[in-house]
């Protein structure tokens, strides 16, 4: 499809002040700084005219800089704590940007730089996805394992006994993999929506229509702690063997 580059804008934010993993935006992930592999991905993907970096901390941003992306402003610390939602955030850049009495883009795409297996076709598919549906909003998803599924929790009562979750009793649960439905989570590989949502008051990235768009597991990746960090360094590596060998 034809696309103008100035209809998207990506958007990665990166506080300063994380507790489960100090300095993770710019702690090394295979060879370079976490945040590096967003920003690239982001760039390479051809589909955004600017790639901005909303974060608090200079450091952050001096290493953003030297990765490709536009970090000219600081985000206030307000809007920089533990309990800040994103829609705020992502608004703060966005109202930097028109400040600049630069053009608006028509979409924004929100890319957390803990999710660095993220590839470029994921990016062009999800606004493809977004542009041509009509929705709000399209957020990444990826496919529960089945011990995960909602159909398969148990809960363990008082007397020892265990039933399913909502009460079913154990010979009425499904048990075979095979016949189970499919369920999915949010993946945080990406969030994009309508750029009128965004600046809404309260700002939200959600609208009335929200679509997902499905990620293969083997590229969802999300670091919320410091044990997540060297089995998410070698999925992701073996990942790129994986390509590699594909593309001989």
């Amino acid at each position: 499809m034809t696309r103008k580059m100035s209809s998207w804008v990506a958007v990665i934010p990166a506080r300063g002040g994380s507790k489960s993993i100090p300095h993770k935006n710019i702690k090394e992930f295979l060879g370079k700084p976490l945040l590096a592999w967003t920003i690239e991905v982001a760039r390479d993907s051809g589909l955004f005219n600017r790639v901005l970096l909303s974060t608090d901390d200079p450091e952050i941003a001096r290493a953003g800089k030297e990765f490709g992306a536009e970090a000219q402003f600081l985000r206030p610390a307000e809007l920089a704590q533990d309990t800040t939602l994103t829609a705020p955030v992502i608004r703060h850049a966005l109202e930097w940007v028109k400040s600049q009495g630069q053009g608006m883009p028509e979409f924004v795409m929100v890319l957390e730089p803990t999710s660095p297996a993220r590839q470029t076709f994921h990016l062009r598919e999800a606004a493809a996805l977004l542009e041509k549906s009509g929705a709000d909003s399209v957020a990444s998803v990826s496919e529960l394992p089945h011990h995960y599924s909602p159909s398969k929790i148990l809960k363990l009562e008082k007397d020892g006994s265990i039933a399913g979750i909502d009460g079913t009793p154990i010979h009425k649960m499904i048990h075979r993999r095979q016949d189970l439905p499919l369920y999915y989570a949010f993946d945080s590989g990406l969030f994009s929506c309508k750029m009128e949502l965004v600046l809404s008051d309260p700002p939200t990235l959600w609208g009335k229509r929200v679509l997902g768009y499905r990620v293969d597991p083997k590229y969802s990746v999300d670091l919320d702690s410091l044990e997540d960090w060297v089995p998410a360094e070698e999925k992701v590596r073996q990942l790129f063997q994986e390509e590699r060998r594909l593309k001989r």
